[in-house]
């Protein structure tokens, strides 16, 4: 992959579709209306199925207009509807309403109720990708993200005009780009990168366009629409909303289905897998199904849709891995993750820093050294198997297979949910087992687990919570024995990439104490209290035993506990 990666560094890639009428995202946006009336009908009758009597319809509705008051009450946000108190206490009293009516008359009238409900949530979740916004965009990002970065690292009047650094100086694309490409104009990609900061759905965007891929759809989770200038580049980018407040079955099914549809229609997309930002630094272990099923319900629903002899789209789930030294967010997803451990809860988003923090911080990231990589894994088919560059599935022994086999019943194609549940959570397990393979390892991250890992060993009574308290003058690291054990591990990080179960970044080479010094410089870079960092005597200190944690679990799971 390191070789992979001096070969993108500056190479400029052509669009694959050169103009923006024919990109699916435009398809979609130029038949908004009926896309949104198609997606508000499909998830009726789909709720109509699971609920088929009445009484379920009703029950459904009273558990949905409950929910969504509770919601308003204890958790409202300032991108919600104005209307929404007014509408949710509309259709209450109309439920009221319906004691009063005949059995026929309650049905047509829940029914109506429904519809209504899937309808709205359908045009709050609706993206509108427009091209002029979209270009506008585009080149905003480019130019000032451009003109701060040559600013910062030239330091001489003028340099803010110059174009002797670029955003491919700063963000590294490895991995698998040519293969993505290919992919991307034989059949629908689904991007399904890691999930840590706020800044992912900006970054992934930059980088989709870097590619020359067209425009992907993006499932952007609500909370990011509180924040003005991230609502502005999210709206023209034709972002679909991820509303995470809302569990209940007409909402859920309404989502489900708008990323079904528009897979079917060939819109690549995006989402992240793991449902919100990891709380805990550690890379996504459980995934979120639901956006994951629709992408092998849509699968299925285009062999069923398909003409006899006609070549069937295929659809293709590409594995990203985010690598930062730095999450602006850290010291609060930690806190979160923290006081839910061992707590089976749900932790509202929670969003404390609003459009100047966020400026703040990317003028810092600009004018410090610290980099970002976004590692491309390679395609996978529905299933899982791998894909070569012609789309082709592959199964372990490296021969050819036809995923539509997947959904034979008897020789005949068929609905199986079951059946699909269960290649849902093989899916899964793949990009769990692919984000571990494809991650690289920063020195940052190197510098944080061992520190925190040597602690933990000196320390073995204490739990967790009791480590995290440890009195300030037993945290301490003698440099030499920390020097000796960063390098014991980063051997054992130089094997694990061998047996291709790991990456690492080209800074991971070379002299350790250069290593140590590097990932001492970028680990925690922008806090106010820094992770990691040496005193006055030479050895190892930490300002923050939480956040050290944060970003110690970045490689958890791969066992390297056991060379400290």
């Amino acid at each position: 992959m390191e070789v992979v990666e001096k070969k993108n560094k500056n190479k400029k890639y052509k669009p694959i579709l050169e103009d923006i009428p024919d990109w699916p995202v435009y398809q979609l946006s130029k038949n908004r209306k009926e896309f949104i009336e198609e997606v508000a009908m499909k998830a009726f009758q789909r709720i109509k199925e699971v609920r088929p009597t009445t009484k379920h319809v009703i029950d459904e509705l009273e558990a949905t207009v409950y929910r969504e008051q509770q919601r308003m009450k204890r958790n409202r946000w300032r991108v919600d509807p104005e209307d929404e108190p007014r509408f949710w206490a509309g259709i209450k009293e109309e439920l009221v309403a319906l004691a009063s009516k005949t059995p026929e008359e309650t049905q047509v009238k829940a029914d109506e109720l429904l519809l209504r409900i899937v309808s709205r949530y359908a045009n709050e979740i609706a993206g509108n990708f427009k091209p002029t916004s979209y270009r506008f965009t585009r080149e905003i990002v480019k130019f000032w993200f451009g003109r701060l970065l040559n600013g910062a690292r030239v330091k001489k009047f003028g340099a803010i005009f110059r174009n002797r650094y670029t955003l491919r100086d700063k963000i590294h694309i490895v991995g698998k780009v040519k293969h993505l490409r290919k992919l991307a104009s034989q059949g629908t990609v689904i991007m399904v990168p890691t999930h840590f900061s706020n800044l992912d759905s900006i970054l992934i965007g930059w980088v989709i366009h870097s590619l020359g891929l067209p425009a992907f759809i993006y499932g952007a989770g609500l909370n990011l629409f509180n924040i003005k200038i991230f609502a502005y580049f999210m709206n023209s980018l034709g972002a679909y909303k991820v509303d995470r407040r809302k569990k209940n079955v007409p909402y859920l099914e309404t989502l489900k289905l708008y990323s079904t549809l528009a897979i079917q229609k060939g819109a690549h997309s995006l989402f992240f897998p793991g449902g919100t930002r990891s709380r805990s630094g550690m890379i996504e272990k459980q995934l979120k199904l639901g956006l994951l099923n629709s992408t092998i319900e849509a699968q299925r629903n285009l062999y069923l849709d398909a003409k006899p002899g006609e070549e069937v789209r295929k659809i293709f789930i590409v594995p990203v891995s985010l690598n930062y030294h730095f999450v602006l967010e850290a010291p609060d997803l930690i806190d979160e993750y923290l006081s839910a451990k061992g707590q089976d809860r749900y932790l509202p988003e929670q969003d404390k820093y609003g459009s100047w923090q966020l400026l703040q911080f990317l003028f810092k990231f600009f004018t410090k050294g610290s980099n970002i990589s976004v590692s491309i894994g390679r395609g996978l088919d529905i299933m899982g198997n791998y894909v070569d560059d012609d789309g082709n599935s592959l199964d372990a022994q490296g021969r050819v297979i036809d995923t539509k086999d997947y959904f034979l019943s008897s020789g005949e194609l068929s609905i199986d949910k079951q059946r699909e549940d269960e290649y849902t959570r093989m899916l899964s397990q793949k990009i769990v087992a692919e984000y571990h393979r494809i991650n690289r390892v920063f020195a940052s991250h190197l510098v944080a687990f061992v520190a925190f890992e040597m602690w933990q060993k000196k320390h073995p009574k204490l739990d967790l919570f009791g480590l995290l308290r440890l009195p300030e003058e037993d945290q301490v690291l003698d440099y030499e024995e920390f020097r000796a054990t960063c390098k014991r591990v980063r051997k054992q990080i130089y094997q694990l990439k061998d047996e291709g179960k790991v990456y690492y970044a080209t800074h991971l080479k070379g002299k350790i104490d250069l290593v140590i010094r590097h990932g001492l410089e970028n680990v925690g870079i922008f806090h106010l209290k820094r992770p990691l960092l040496l005193n006055k005597e030479g050895n190892i200190i930490t300002k923050d035993f939480n956040t050290l944690y944060y970003y110690h679990n970045r490689l958890v799971g791969y066992e390297l506990e056991k060379f400290i």
